[in-house]
């Protein structure tokens, strides 16, 4: 209710500063608690026990300033970054526009972040708090060597981390998404996981990987192949698109990543794209487009184990983690499944 009052005077401000201000006041706010392990959505995905399977996406929190402050808000597991080894400042603004008649937003930010040192800090200070923390990492936008970037910040941030994302599919870094390349990707999963394993003394932390929408049905084949030969934790299914189906919104047009309610079917598909081709062998976590219960509960029928929303938040506030799994709940009683496992790829 608070947050319907608030709304209208955050959606005068412009969507950074919006954003600036929501995290503002989440370090501000005491945290609730997180939700218990042993409760009735609690699921276990890549040897991590889940409290629920809804998640805060990467891109809320891009320097690990508010994990714990998500978690409270009954978020089952938060993702911040995507961090990179360096600060940067990312692209020049405006970057960010809410599509409010469409309940979707196009960003083109670019990796802005204040860097692995600053974040590492930030989370090595919150290291010991209860709740599962995925930290996406990512390469700067003018390294010379991209591959390495990745192994870089997989080492430093391993030993913080309940699981690694390794984030190969935002369209705002130019040639990023290049790396989804067969053998580009071989290298680079290769190079993550040697990184996290050296920096653990050989007990890392799973590793995900987050692709793109945007994908030929060969390109699923091939990352496929690549997740399972190298036992991936997950694949995160998707990323933000740059495909615009029919848009309403004044700022349609922009260019950058789309999110939000018209990414639904697309990420669907891609998911159910990605559980045929993996044979169900790897666990995927369920992205875009999801906006209520019924959304999610699609998604894990379809074959995700978890689900991540970002943009959802931006239209339906900070209520909407806990919305979700109550409503996620109800559906899997009235379809008669007495957990979470049991329902995923059931449709």
């Amino acid at each position: 209710m608070l947050f319907r009052l608030i709304r209208p005077a955050l959606f005068a401000l412009d969507p950074e500063t919006a954003h600036g201000f929501a995290l503002g006041a989440l370090k501000m706010l005491p945290h609730g608690a997180s939700p218990a392990l042993d409760g009735p959505l609690a699921t276990r995905v890549a040897g991590i026990r889940f409290p629920n399977p809804v998640g805060m996406a990467a891109g809320f929190d891009k320097d690990g300033e508010v994990p714990d402050a998500l978690l409270g808000l009954g978020f089952g597991f938060a993702e911040v970054g995507s961090i990179t080894p360096l600060p940067q400042a990312g692209n020049p603004r405006p970057r960010l526009f809410r599509l409010t008649e469409d309940r979707a937003v196009i960003n083109r930010m670019g990796f802005n972040n204040k860097g692995a040192e600053i974040a590492h800090e930030r989370l090595a200070a919150r290291a010991g708090n209860p709740g599962v923390l995925g930290i996406n990492i990512g390469a700067n936008k003018d390294s010379a060597d991209r591959i390495s970037d990745y192994g870089v910040m997989a080492r430093i941030m391993a030993p913080l981390a309940t699981y690694l994302a390794v984030n190969v599919s935002s369209p705002n870094t130019p040639g990023l998404r290049a790396l989804q390349d067969e053998a580009a990707l071989a290298e680079l999963l290769d190079t993550v996981i040697d990184g996290a394993s050296e920096a653990t003394h050989g007990k890392p932390p799973p590793v995900f990987l987050k692709v793109a929408p945007d994908l030929e049905p060969a390109d699923v084949d091939a990352i496929a192949r690549i997740a399972i030969d190298r036992k991936l934790g997950a694949l995160i299914v998707s990323n933000t698109t740059i495909s615009r189906p029919p848009l309403k919104s004044r700022d349609a047009g922009e260019s950058g990543g789309l999110s939000g309610a018209p990414l639904r079917d697309l990420a669907q598909q891609r998911l159910r794209d990605f559980r045929r081709a993996t044979g169900g062998t790897i666990p995927l976590v369920g992205v875009g487009g999801i906006t209520t219960a019924e959304d999610a509960w699609a998604r894990i029928r379809a074959g995700a184990s978890l689900v991540q929303l970002y943009s959802a938040m931006v239209y339906e506030g900070p209520g909407i983690a806990r919305r979700i799994a109550r409503g996620i709940e109800a559906l899997m009683r009235r379809d008669g499944f007495s957990s979470i496992e049991e329902a995923v790829g059931s449709e």
